[in-house]
């Protein structure tokens, strides 16, 4: 096979959570760049309309579909919308989530449990049920967005979010055991854990030029990640350029981990 066919998802249908903006906008925007058609899913169709509507003008199909990951109801029409609108599900990428911050010995538990539903069991579920539809197909490929905060702790001062960073480990230790699970349906069960990116989520620290700094000077490239950071991961590990990889966190960081 060619590089080119490799890395080609002409024909492919994708699901990503949280598609409208930030990462998960910039990995559908990729998913798209490669040929595949994609299904929007989040909370406010409205965003979600407006991204399908510039993922189209790349000459693909781009399905916009209103998701609450903390409604179960929600979590199973997403899957039955995508079957029922192209019939199959090639790639599902689960990048939504949500963060709370406040002081861990004061952390309110409604709070925990809300980041908890739509961070880790919503992933979990979307899974299960995007795994039943590849089955028959055998074939799939699963990418779980979790965080480079997964792998280490932080002090209350950087990221006072407890909740969020155990769902994101739960991410990654889910991610490893559904990949062994999975293996023998040819399911590929893959996450990418991204350090510190140019979206809504972290924008708001450029304000404060010297907590800002602080990040900036963790990150060994001395940047925030762009759209263009994480697309190419995403279209390899959705890709048949990554059909013996599974099993792996691919950590998008600017080298944050390495330090």
């Amino acid at each position: 096979m060619r590089i080119q066919e490799l890395f080609s998802l002409k024909e492919r249908i994708a699901i990503v959570t949280g598609g409208a903006r930030g990462i998960g906008k910039f990995i559908a925007t990729g998913l798209a760049e490669a040929g595949a058609d994609v299904v929007l899913a989040s909370r406010k169709i409205n965003n979600c309309i407006e991204a399908a509507k510039e993922i189209e003008a790349l000459g693909v199909k781009a399905l916009p579909v209103q998701c609450d990951l903390e409604k179960l109801e929600d979590i199973d029409n997403l899957v039955k919308t995508a079957m029922g609108s192209f019939g199959r599900i090639d790639i599902l990428v689960n990048n939504a989530g949500l963060t709370w911050g406040a002081p861990t010995l004061e952390y309110p538990l409604d709070r925990w449990e809300k980041v908890i539903n739509v961070n880790l069991r919503a992933v979990f579920l979307l899974c299960k049920n995007a795994a039943n539809v590849m089955v028959k197909q055998n074939k799939g490929k699963i990418i779980n967005i979790t965080s480079v905060l997964s792998f280490r702790g932080a002090t209350e001062e950087m990221n006072p979010a407890v909740a969020y960073n155990a769902s994101k480990g739960g991410i990654s230790a889910l991610t490893l055991d559904l990949a062994v699970k999975l293996a023998r349906y040819n399911i590929n069960v893959n996450a990418i854990a991204p350090g510190y990116f140019d979206t809504d989520l972290i924008r708001y620290t450029k304000g404060d030029k010297e907590f800002f700094a602080k990040f900036i000077n963790k990150i060994p490239m001395a940047r925030l990640g762009a759209d263009d950071d994480i697309k190419g991961a995403a279209v390899f590990l959705a890709s048949e350029a990554s059909n013996y990889v599974t099993g792996h966190i691919l950590s998008v960081d600017g080298g944050y981990l390495s330090w």
